[in-house]
């Protein structure tokens, strides 16, 4: 077992460690290709490569494959990190790297440990505990300046309120904690507010000026890749 985790771990390492700066993109596997929630998880993705990003997803069917339909759409690389599950989670075809996890917590490092952010759209008690992880996290200062995207004013808006009044008024959180994310219906505003959040926080964390330069110069390759082809 020890042998088998250590594997998946430097599998993780040694598939991920070339795909640049990334944002992971976390939602429901049930939701149809039809749904609104769809469309909004391709295009949140597809605004994320265009700024150079690459996206990573649970690489799963629903708003996984919405966003790494959307990577690929946005000219990014597209990754997944798909799980073994006792109801058969087939990957999605929309992936450029596909790395295949048997444990759910060497797959949770992978998500934090290469992503400059995390957009949440609608989803289940799998949604959520990635989000509530990272939220723990960033409260704990385990993760610094770590910018929480929540998609979709009406799903999340009710368990937003409950976090604003209740967790406040009760003193189990303090009154800043409801600032670590954003709530957000528009995919550009979604990709805009990571953006900015990442420049401000690259004012403190050199890293991140690496990665916010590295993608500027992959956007700039996707925007003339793409003014080519409509010359063409």
């Amino acid at each position: 077992m020890v042998f088998k985790i250590m594997g998946e771990f430097v599998d993780g390492f040694d598939n991920l460690r070339d795909i640049g700066p990334a944002i992971s993109i976390f939602g429901s596997a049930r939701t149809k290709a039809r749904h609104p929630w769809y469309r909004m998880g391709r295009d949140t993705a597809e605004q994320l490569a265009r700024r150079g990003f690459s996206i990573i997803t649970g690489g799963g069917p629903g708003l996984m494959q919405a966003a790494n339909q959307g990577a690929k759409k946005g000219g990014g690389i597209s990754v997944g990190l798909n799980i073994e599950l006792p109801e058969e989670q087939n990957p999605n075809p929309y992936q450029d790297v596909e790395v295949n996890f048997h444990y759910f917590f060497a797959r949770k490092v992978m998500f934090a440990k290469y992503a400059l952010g995390y957009v949440v759209l609608p989803g289940g008690f799998g949604t959520m505990d990635e989000l509530f992880e990272a939220l723990t996290l960033i409260q704990t200062r385990k993760m610094v300046d770590f910018p929480i995207v929540l998609m979709g004013r009406e799903y999340w808006g009710g368990l937003v309120r409950w976090i604003q009044k209740k967790m406040v008024e009760e003193g189990t959180i303090s009154k800043s904690d409801p600032d670590l994310f954003y709530l957000t219906d528009d995919p550009v505003e979604a990709a805009s507010a990571i953006q900015k959040a990442l420049e401000e926080g690259s004012q403190i964390r050199p890293e991140w000026r690496r990665d916010l330069a590295q993608a500027k110069k992959r956007a700039a390759r996707i925007n003339a890749g793409r003014r080519i082809k409509k010359k063409n």
